[in-house]
């Protein structure tokens, strides 16, 4: 089975080894091609470097573009072994002349453009997605974001409003909050530390709590007031401004902004200076029956009608 998962690997990526030994560059010299490059392996005389494993690695999604791979590393060992056979089988099929089938021309040629334009947004990515522009970005979202004020409180909640306020008697007598929460409260989920809700926000809590803390000063004594599950009595701890969101936990974001804010304008310039001409109309529903096979069916599927019209799946039975 690990061989068998390792040819699966190994087949996705023949395309571009294909690709190169179509070009003639089927010898790789041996100078590395990027500085501080190591070769890692050699296959009928062919360099295998470092960056082919780790551009395998990359591609497969197992480490970011940029992210370092010990080359002592099991990931490393999968991977030269992946790019191992992808070179073994690229050879064979050149061998057998697989390479100068139209089908295999057309598919080299989409995949030599597919590896191109990656190469190019890669580029303008690289340029425009620095450390300064997220900083820049970063700060813009700051000034234009509104910051919430956060509340921390304590709960204490009962089955009725009389036992709610016998408590709320007790606690004006100078009784402990966090004693009454444990001892009495029904909430399962805050009576044993005390009734803490921890800090909140009022838009994420149910609207009887917003309605009642709305104005609610610190150390305030709040309720009883009805909620879910029962009456309830809160006690303010603290408020203050919520804290923004830091520049670590929003750089993925920004990244991904910048990414697709540069896709975006370079595919708008090219499209703008380009003559596109589309040989297709609009896509319509065609009328029951008239579902006709696509051009790369066996021609004795041409224009025939399915038996029946394809049912859409069932839905979940309703709980």
């Amino acid at each position: 089975m690990k061989t068998s998962f390792r040819l699966m690997g190994a087949l996705g990526a023949v395309a571009c080894a294909l690709l190169i030994a179509s070009c003639g560059q089927n010898k790789v010299a041996d100078k590395p091609p990027e500085p501080g490059d190591t070769a890692v392996a050699r296959v009928n005389g062919q360099v295998i470097w470092a960056s082919d494993v780790k551009r395998e690695a990359v591609a497969q999604g197992l480490i970011s573009e940029g992210e370092p791979l010990d080359i002592s590393s099991e990931v490393f060992r999968q991977r030269l072994d992946e790019v191992i056979d992808q070179k073994l089988l690229a050879a064979e099929a050149v061998k057998r002349k697989l390479d100068k089938d139209p089908v295999a021309q057309r598919r080299l040629a989409a995949a030599r453009e597919r590896i191109l334009g990656d190469m190019l947004v890669e580029g303008v990515v690289e340029k425009a997605v620095t450390e300064d522009a997220i900083r820049k970005l970063y700060a813009e979202q700051q000034k234009l974001s509104k910051r919430s004020e956060e509340i921390r409180a304590r709960q204490i909640l009962v089955g009725s409003q009389a036992e709610a306020e016998s408590i709320k008697k007790l606690l004006a007598t100078g009784a402990s909050f966090d004693a009454l929460a444990m001892e009495r409260s029904t909430d399962q989920a805050t009576r044993f530390n005390g009734g803490d809700l921890g800090y909140f926000t009022l838009d994420v809590m149910p609207e009887a709590y917003g309605v009642a803390l709305k104005d609610a000063q610190k150390g305030a004594l709040v309720g009883p007031f009805a909620a879910e599950g029962g009456w309830v009595i809160v006690k303010v701890e603290d408020k203050r401004t919520e804290e923004p969101i830091t520049l670590e936990a929003a750089r993925p974001q920004i990244i991904r902004f910048l990414t697709y804010d540069q896709v975006r304008d370079i595919l708008e310039k090219l499209r703008g200076s380009a003559k596109v001409e589309m040989m297709i109309g609009k896509s319509q529903e065609l009328p029951a029956g008239a579902a006709q096979e696509p051009a790369s069916a066996p021609p004795e599927l041409q224009g025939a009608a399915p038996a029946s019209a394809p049912q859409p799946p069932a839905q979940p039975a309703k709980k």
